[in-house]
């Protein structure tokens, strides 16, 4: 395989086991691509060779399936290059098999005009890498005060709207943004946190919080959100999607609130089902995420939560930070965790535990984000964008700094052995990054 700047034209890709979560597609088979766009996939395709003018990429009987969409995620440019840019976030993604991605407001500036919106997505295009979407800001300068023209900068690009790492905390300014987005169709994205709770809490109360004698975050910070916001949703008639739960009440709150027929949905990150509070262990500052890690008990019930179906999407929420924030006391260190690279593998571990088939996992990583965000991504359909990715589900590896292309290092896995590693990823049809390039 190599990695190659020309325009594509007719290539066939032979001998792959074809997984498409959107139609249940799961056989040994081919796909056709001609320049940005599929053509044809199917178990029976060139069963009898592949015409002359076509080039052939043969997969030697690895998995071909739609390329990842990752919905939170955030990249430092513009403003914080030292973390991450457009350029190292993009070779990070397509080496972890992310062809979509959606990138969070929290930029200086903060992508709340129509001006920022279009820099990033005019930046990414040059890159030739993954696609990049943005989230809009929900408020000015995400200060929770004055909303901002959403419509706007729906025309502009942004595919849905979020204060990021920060939570809409003023009931009154929620409910007026749902109102508002709900008017057109729009989508407001939630980080669930009593900001009044946590206050300098660095990691989930609790015993083990007690015994490294570090402040605490209380459970009851994330539900107390989440079901405030459930009741402004019943006022509203708004959408809402809360991003990364870790809880099991929060959970079971959305479970509800989806039983009573209310348009609400939710994600979760692989650091929510795979790892738990143990994990900060002796100070670890890269398992310091927002929301904390917490118990066995909330991560397994995480775990219940996808496959139950009330968790609708796995994201990475990847959150690079530099050396310097990272390489601190605990209490100290900056919040956030990489997870571009991690994505597939971590949620590949629901496979390989028995919790989830194959298709059902990769279903979590893209079909079902990308009909969240109304984006033309995540299924393998002609007339699709040619967007794949080639992997080994088995193959495994350890995820180490020499590992990673993210600019930042600061992997809640670090040192764990993971199964599943990209072979290939195209986007456009354009070979963006392969093994042995």
């Amino acid at each position: 395989m190599s990695v190659t700047d020309d325009p594509p034209g007719l290539i066939a890709y032979v001998n792959a086991r074809l997984l498409d979560p959107a139609t249940g597609l799961d056989a040994m088979g081919a796909l056709l691509t001609e320049g940005e766009t599929i053509v044809e996939a199917g178990a029976g395709l060139f069963e009898k060779g592949v015409p002359s003018n076509v080039e052939t990429v043969d997969c030697h009987g690895a998995c071909l399936a739609p390329g990842l969409v990752d919905i939170r995620m955030h990249t430092g440019e513009p403003g914080e290059e030292h973390k991450e840019t457009l350029a190292t976030s993009g070779r990070a993604a397509v080496a972890g098999g992310i062809t979509t991605m959606v990138s969070l407001p929290n930029t200086e500036p903060v992508i709340d005009d129509m001006s920022t919106v279009e820099f990033v997505a005019r930046r990414a295009r040059k890159h030739g890498l993954a696609k990049v979407y943005c989230y809009g800001a929900v408020t000015k300068g995400l200060r929770g005060e004055q909303i901002t023209e959403m419509a706007m900068l729906a025309d502009a690009g942004a595919v849905a709207f979020t204060d990021g790492l920060a939570a809409l905390a003023d009931a009154q300014v929620m409910c007026r943004a749902l109102s508002y987005a709900g008017t057109f169709g729009l989508l407001i994205v939630q980080h669930p946190e009593d900001a009044s709770l946590t206050a300098d809490g660095c990691m989930n109360a609790g015993e083990t919080a007690t015994r490294l004698g570090l402040t605490g975050i209380p459970t009851q910070a994330e539900v107390i959100m989440v079901e405030r916001d459930i009741r402004l949703v019943e006022m509203t008639g708004g959408r809402l999607h809360f991003a990364h739960l870790s809880t099991a009440m929060a959970i079971d709150a959305v479970r509800r609130a989806k039983a009573a027929g209310l348009d609400i949905s939710c994600d979760t990150a692989p650091p929510y089902f795979a790892l738990n509070e143990l994990a900060v262990g002796d100070y670890r500052s890269f398992a310091k995420l927002s929301p904390p890690l917490r118990t066995e008990d909330d991560r397994q019930a995480v775990v219940a939560g996808i496959k139950d179906g009330t968790i609708d999407a796995i994201a990475s929420d990847h959150l690079p930070q530099d050396e310097e924030a990272k390489r601190l006391p605990f209490a100290e260190a900056a919040f956030g965790g990489t997870g571009l690279e991690t994505l597939l593998p971590v949620t590949l571990e629901l496979v390989h535990n028995g919790h989830l088939e194959l298709l059902a996992a990769l279903d979590l990583i893209t079909r079902k984000p990308a009909e969240l965000m109304k984006l033309e991504a995540g299924r393998l359909q002609a007339g699709a964008p040619a967007d794949l990715m080639i992997f080994d589900p088995d193959r495994g590896w350890k995820v180490t700094d020499e590992k990673l292309h993210s600019k930042s290092k600061n992997s809640p896995f670090d040192g764990r052995p993971v199964q599943g590693q990209v072979l290939r990823t195209v986007i456009d049809g354009r070979t963006v990054f392969s093994q042995d390039a």
